[in-house]
């Protein structure tokens, strides 16, 4: 790894691969403590990058869509503080079709993985964040509005746009009612095709 260890730690939700695994590798050369996940227990890329981090990356696992999963990861980690909890775990589905022609349980999976299940993670995980830190979601530039000029992908798009709808609706409700007002709420996304991921997008 390239930079001497810093005292900084993240949390990184999803990083088994694509751009997740990339955000691992950039704190972990930036000296950063990572404590990343993966959703199952097979051996991944992540596990390899482990084994050669010098202690600084640590993995756990959790299926964000089972909130039972969530807590548990919280309860782990109950003693621990991150500078940045950031949440990348999504899912994408084959852009063949109308959105009236896609199946209910697909829209459901898409709209569950990417949109509902980040703000749960977000709110039972949100006390691990520093009150100086920052809390971040991956989204995409297709879940912009004003960026949609030529369609196709409609239910990633809207999972996308509501995951940009709860964010900011999570940092209002924040700042309004005061509690960690110091603290940074993101929704970012990447324009690089550096991933297989970002390539199929």
């Amino acid at each position: 790894m390239s930079h001497s260890p810093i005292d900084k730690n993240v949390l990184l939700i999803g990083a088994s691969r694509g751009l997740g695994y990339a955000l691992a590798q950039e704190y972990l050369k930036r000296g950063w403590h990572v404590v990343a996940t993966v959703r199952g227990l097979n051996k991944t890329k992540l596990h390899a990058l482990m084994d050669i981090s010098d202690g600084r990356l640590e993995i756990e696992t959790v299926d964000i869509t089972v909130p039972e999963q969530i807590t548990g990861l919280r309860e782990r980690l109950t003693s621990r503080r991150f500078d940045l909890l950031f949440i990348n775990a999504g899912v994408i589905n084959q852009p063949d079709g109308t959105v009236g022609e896609v199946a209910t349980e697909e829209f459901v999976r898409v709209m569950v993985t990417n949109a509902l299940s980040p703000l749960r993670v977000i709110e039972i995980l949100q006390d691990l964040v520093l009150s100086t830190g920052t809390i971040a979601v991956m989204s995409s530039g297709q879940g912009c509005v004003a960026n949609n000029v030529n369609g196709g992908h409609e239910v990633y798009r809207g999972s996308k746009a509501a995951l940009n709808t709860f964010m900011r609706s999570f940092a209002a409700c924040a700042l309004v009612s005061a509690k960690n007002d110091h603290m940074k709420h993101i929704a970012s996304w990447s324009s690089q095709p550096w991933t297989s991921m970002a390539v199929r997008l």
